[in-house]
């Protein structure tokens, strides 16, 4: 990891502080509209579940001009949190709210967090816990949840284990969930869900690494934070923490810059860690800890017209690339089914047209309702990643162009996936989901047999004949 930035405000708010136990850690950006609420439950938590210990909150934040720092220091002070809890802490519950430094020049969420890391190793705390700025779901037993495992059960990293609409999150249904299951054998479900517990030991683990990227600094601390866990053989556990609801995003327009710092940030830990997945095969659960909630998560709408054609436009343009990271069979295979995107998009808008009187804009369950009979299939996808992994060996420099003509061909595989769960409850998409995952482990052989052969040879330029002879028609 890179030195310590810490300016000379942190260091000197450190001193004050001089040792904690427990912490919880929000990094910010414009969250001015949220980030009282996370402050006032992260505050109720310490305070109801860890009376006992010496707690802090520290709010990392990228400068932002909406106020948000304002908004932590002026919420409610931890005695109006004594008062509704009844409950009298042993020590005073410290809060601090700071603009983080950048990394080399890049700023993001990994980098708010590594201020974090720094910050929770000097003040020696025994379990960290990080939570999002934007989340309206949280509630004082999230920090139970992801600190009681590791004060309690000895874990040295829980992942959050979220109900989810069945059509969000879906990097981490697609992606970081299957991948990182058949990779390392743990079923972790969200290794990107944005919060966790951490031990202080593993924090100090984070702070020994040198594999930073900027990257990192951005959306790819998520995965950096799991895969490290894994492959270096922390104790890992899941949290039961109920429904994720928070700012939802439509993977076609708001997704793109996390999908490449997280898919990028992935390939390239998965290069480097082959000696630590190469001969594991199948996976087990993972412990969950708390109970299990019954929840109705919140609808997300996604636009699976645009889904399909940009599919279809992506094959236009990113054919040449997509021959370069792709084996042959799979790019065929790719570019037949994108064409079936541009035609299945084409008829639907069509159809929803003649449905649909004027201007209205057709709701997610009526576009995938007329894009019916269009699948991307498990085994296909599969091959698609596993492929990628290969080509990031091979080509380390060319790792975020890959990752970017990947985009097109994601979209038409997020677009199958609503498509397929469009009449299913959430928990019935579940088993669509455990079915992709199930294929990416059975195709695991695939992987480690494209990873052990021979690169490919440029082919030799044809010898000129002799002589010319006739032509046959």
């Amino acid at each position: 990891m890179p030195e310590t930035a810490l300016t000379p405000a942190v260091r000197t708010e450190i001193d004050r502080l001089e040792r904690a136990d427990i912490m919880v850690g929000i990094p910010s950006f414009k969250n001015a509209t949220t980030i009282g609420y996370v402050v006032r439950a992260a505050q109720a938590g310490l305070v109801q579940y860890f009376p006992d210990l010496r707690p802090v909150v520290v709010n990392s934040d990228a400068g932002s001009p909406d106020g948000t720092q304002r908004v932590v220091v002026e919420t409610e002070p931890p005695d109006y949190v004594e008062r509704i809890l009844l409950v009298r802490p042993t020590n005073r519950l410290a809060r601090v709210s700071l603009t983080y430094p950048e990394v080399d020049g890049v700023g993001g969420k990994g980098a708010a967090l590594r201020t974090i890391f720094e910050i929770a190793a000097a003040l020696e705390v025994q379990a960290l816990v990080v939570v999002d700025s934007d989340l309206r779901s949280i509630g004082p037993e999230w920090i139970e949840l992801l600190a009681g495992p590791i004060l309690k059960g000895g874990y040295d990293f829980v992942a959050p284990l979220y109900a989810r609409h069945k059509h969000d999150g879906t990097i981490t249904n697609n992606v970081t969930y299957p991948l990182t299951r058949a990779l390392y054998g743990l079923r972790i479900r969200q290794p990107i869900g944005g919060d966790f517990g951490v031990s202080g030991d593993l924090v100090r683990h984070y702070l020994t690494l040198d594999d930073w990227t900027p990257d990192i600094s951005k959306f790819g601390i998520d995965i950096w934070m799991t895969t490290h866990a894994m492959a270096g053989g922390f104790a890992v556990c899941q949290a039961r923490l109920g429904a994720k609801v928070h700012d939802p995003k439509d993977p076609g327009a708001d997704l793109g810059p996390m999908f490449r710092q997280v898919v990028s940030t992935l390939l390239r830990m998965t290069v480097a860690n082959h000696d630590r997945w190469a001969k594991i095969r199948g996976s087990h659960d993972v412990p969950a800890y708390g109970f299990e909630r019954v929840v109705d998560p919140p609808p997300l709408e996604i636009n699976v017209m645009r889904l399909l054609s940009e599919f279809q436009a992506g094959s236009l343009t990113l054919e040449p690339t997509w021959r370069e990271m792709l084996a042959p069979k799979t790019v065929a295979a790719i570019l037949d089914l994108a064409g079936l995107a541009g035609e299945t998009a084409e008829s639907a808008r069509s159809r929803l047209e003649m449905d649909l009187p004027g201007a209205e804009r057709p709701s997610t369950q009526a576009m995938a309702g007329a894009a019916a009979g269009y699948t991307f299939p498990d085994e296909l996808w599969a091959r698609v990643l596993y492929d990628l992994v290969r080509t990031s060996r091979d080509q380390p420099d060319r790792v975020d162009a890959f990752v970017a003509a990947l985009v097109p061909i994601y979209f038409g595989r997020v677009a199958s996936a609503v498509i397929e769960n469009r009449d299913l409850t959430t928990d019935r998409a579940e088993e669509s989901v455990e079915r992709q995952a199930r294929e990416f482990e059975r195709l695991k052989p695939y992987l480690v047999g494209h990873w052990d052969a021979e690169p490919a040879k440029p082919a030799e330029p044809a010898e000129a004949p002799l002589a010319a002879g006739p032509t046959s028609g």
